[in-house]
């Protein structure tokens, strides 16, 4: 008689995947459609300034055009990180529960990590240029986010995935990300020296001591 091992067959969900991609585009047809000016100026962020120097008010950081793209940032950003671990082979690229646990994590992550600058900045004294400082770095953070997102969908309905194409998005992301930084810096410099003891303090407990902790728990 012979004996069969039944093992039970899990098939994933892959639709979720469409309807995140759907959504995302939504919203930026919607703020399209809303700020249909500061849209057109933000997506020439790369070739000119024009409009840092238009919204360059700290209060711009909470308006819905910010609120809105900051959403798809968070998507673009978490589906590249799934798409970074499937290919790590931590998990697959169509798991909805690690999708929502990295866009958990880094919504928690960036709001937290937004909400101790503000009071560090009250208590330092240095509001005013934390927040265009912050106002800088979400504007071109904003921008990547958009720009993976037509990557993100290149990479999942595709085999392009592999190993020259994780390293080249990589070093790409860390490169411009780098270099903005450093643009920020030197646009603020005048501010920064004003409150060069308080700005280096805020500079290694939020921007560099979260990504070391980050690292470490990750490596461990």
């Amino acid at each position: 008689m012979n004996k069969y091992d039944l093992v039970p067959r899990i098939v994933e969900n892959k639709d979720w995947v469409t309807f995140v991609f759907i959504i995302s585009l939504g919203i930026i047809a919607i703020t399209k459609a809303a700020f249909e000016k500061r849209f057109s100026d933000f997506v020439n962020l790369l070739v000119n300034d024009k409009y840092l120097k238009i919204y360059k008010d700290s209060s711009n950081l909470m308006t819905w055009f910010t609120i809105l793209l900051f959403i798809v940032q968070l998507i673009s950003l978490s589906f590249f990180i799934q798409l970074l671990l499937s290919f790590l082979g931590y998990t697959t690229k169509t798991n909805g529960i690690a999708f929502i646990q990295i866009f958990t994590a880094m919504s928690f992550f960036i709001l937290s990590k937004f909400l101790v600058e503000k009071i560090i900045a009250t208590s330092f004294n240095i509001e005013n240029l934390i927040e265009q400082f912050n106002l800088y770095k979400v504007s071109y953070r904003t921008y990547i986010g958009l720009f993976l997102l037509p990557i993100n969908i290149t990479l999942y309905y595709t085999v392009f995935l592999n190993y020259y194409v994780i390293i080249s998005l990589v070093v790409i992301l860390l490169a411009i990300n780098t270099i903005t930084y450093l643009i920020s810096l030197k646009n603020y410099q005048k501010l920064i020296m004003s409150k060069m003891f308080y700005f280096i303090l805020y500079i290694c407990t939020l921007e560099i001591a979260p990504y070391c902790f980050i690292y470490y728990l990750i490596k461990n």
